[in-house]
């Protein structure tokens, strides 16, 4: 009885950390905590009704990640956004999808053709509502779909694991700088293209779309520098806190 017990505990030990690393990743991708805001174990302890160890266990590897820094005797604060992590995620992102796009080409029939139309058209009904997080969700969903069309879906958790600074950097585009209708249209310049078995327009409409998002960062690095890291070690403080709202 006594052995079981223990097993269980540490199951429910490892459980907590899983569930609180993956929710405070999702706040820190989706900007709910923006770059610079400074995190206390204890606060989010009692908001996420779990011990300070997951918290803690979950902080470390965030760290690991580039998502969190920890300055020594001032605190433990989210990463400001990082030029050279989000151009080396692109980097990545890029080599894999457009390679698979070339095996997409060859591959695509009526079936797929018929779900990434049904992407766009939800793509445009979100658009419609004004709702951001849902377009940012089914943009996830259009190219993970042109990935499966190719036949690397697997590949998308190579994708993702690379991808998280660039998250932020695409969230922030969404907020002040690239309208979404823009988006759909260059999803649909890669369709047509995939439709007409054009592997060279494709490929360029995709990697031309991906790269967007480095105009978006010019802009929003203008306007809110704050943000950014600029590859030099900075003090953070306590005092203020940015909000992006």
């Amino acid at each position: 009885m006594a052995g079981r017990s223990g097993g269980s505990g540490r199951a429910s030990s490892q459980s907590a950390r899983e569930r609180t690393l993956e929710t405070l990743r999702r706040r820190i991708i989706t900007l709910d905590l923006a770059p610079g805001t400074p995190l206390s174990e204890n606060e989010l302890a009692q908001e996420l009704e779990v011990s300070r160890t997951p918290v803690r266990e979950s902080l470390i590897l965030l760290q690991l990640e580039g998502l969190v820094q920890v300055f020594p005797q001032i605190g433990t604060f989210v990463s400001l956004v990082d030029i050279d992590r989000v151009t080396q995620a692109q980097f990545v992102r890029e080599a894999i999808e457009c390679a698979s796009l070339v095996d997409a080409v060859k591959r695509v029939n009526a079936p797929d053709i018929e779900a990434l139309h049904e992407v766009l058209d939800q793509q445009r009904r979100a658009e419609k509502a004004g709702d951001a997080e849902k377009f940012f969700a089914l943009d996830e969903e259009f190219h993970r779909e042109l990935l499966r069309v190719g036949g690397h879906e697997s590949a998308w958790n190579t994708v993702t694991s690379a991808k998280a600074h660039l998250d932020r950097a695409r969230r922030l585009s969404l907020l002040d700088t690239r309208p979404i209708a823009t988006l759909i249209d260059q999803h649909t310049s890669v369709v047509d293209a995939l439709v007409a078995r054009d592997a060279e327009a494709a490929v360029g409409a995709l990697r031309e779309h991906l790269r967007a998002v480095f105009e978006d960062i010019e802009h929003i690095q203008a306007t809110m520098p704050q943000l950014f890291s600029d590859g030099k070690p900075s003090r953070p403080s306590r005092r203020t806190v940015t909000t992006l709202t």
